[in-house]
């Protein structure tokens, strides 16, 4: 919200990453980072694609910059009202004209307008994914008949985020998702979705709990690909799907070369470590659940 506010505090304005940091972040030591995520959540959140923003554009090397249109919220039942009220006053004599501090300031109108119209439209997103996320964490079971019947050694990858300064790696990040998927499914006994089902679940705001009952998996592999300089940051967890818990995460740094062979060793190191957690697991205790109720 800090973040959406300042980019709509300067509409049409390159806002660089030191000013975020230093409005957003104030008093927090980051790195720039933090802004690329930050970002990249609040498009996903707001819809916006950043090949084609309507709210939020990258300026390379520059910053960011609000191109959505940023104007005061006005209650037309309270202008009326006011309205009303100020006729009323006009033809009354006997009550003095109300001074010029008691009118509102379009400073004020602006921000107090803009902060409750978008609160309530992020805050609405925001609940609708906890409280989906909290159906099944507090279920009465503690654990979703759905989830406990998908096979112990099934994984699905979804699209690698490229948290990249204006998403320059998107390519790589895909080709990412697609290696992990092709070593998975050479480990014999895993069973592992296709690329065209993980990538439907690409840019989409989804419980995990919905997407491996959706993608018929216990375990989902998550990741992002973020780079400084000539290196590249791959970032990768695993989740229990019948609790959402991550189990697993590495993050490797390798340098900006031959991206096939990246893409390669970093999907043989994380199949590797995923398949000695994985197998690491006992198969869910369905006793509660076979046992006739009495």
């Amino acid at each position: 919200m800090r973040l959406l506010l300042r980019l709509a505090e300067r509409a049409g304005e390159i806002v660089s990453i030191d000013d975020l940091l230093d409005h957003v972040w104030s008093g927090v030591i980051v790195s720039p980072d933090s802004v690329y995520q930050a970002v990249a959540s609040l498009r996903r959140l707001l819809g916006d694609d950043p090949k084609r923003p309507t709210y939020i554009e990258t300026v390379p090397r520059l910053g960011y910059r609000m191109v959505a249109t940023v104007s005061p919220w006005v209650d037309q039942s309270v202008m009326q009202t006011d309205a009303e009220t100020s006729s009323s006053r006009a033809s009354d004599s006997e009550h003095p004209t109300p001074s010029a501090t008691d009118a509102p300031t379009p400073g004020v109108c602006l921000r107090d307008g803009f902060v409750w119209a978008v609160g309530v439209a992020l805050g609405i997103a925001l609940a609708s994914a906890f409280l989906s996320y909290r159906k099944v964490a507090n279920s009465n079971h503690p654990v979703s008949p759905a989830i406990v019947q998908q096979p112990q050694k099934s994984i699905a990858v979804l699209p690698f985020l490229d948290l990249t300064e204006g998403m320059k790696k998107e390519e790589f990040a895909d080709g990412m998702t697609e290696e992990l998927i092709g070593k998975l499914s050479k480990i014999q006994g895993f069973l592992v979705p296709a690329p065209t089902s993980s990538f439907y679940f690409k840019g989409k705001q989804i419980p995990v709990a919905d997407v491996a009952k959706k993608l018929g998996v216990a375990y989902l592999l998550d990741g992002s690909v973020r780079e400084s300089n000539s290196r590249l940051r791959i970032s990768a967890r695993l989740i229990r799907a019948e609790n959402g818990y991550v189990i697993w995460s590495e993050t490797y740094d390798r340098p900006l070369g031959d991206i096939l062979m990246v893409q390669d060793d970093i999907a043989s190191k994380v199949t590797n470590a995923l398949r000695v957690s994985i197998e690491a697991k006992p198969e869910p205790n369905k006793t509660v659940i076979d046992e006739p109720q009495h």
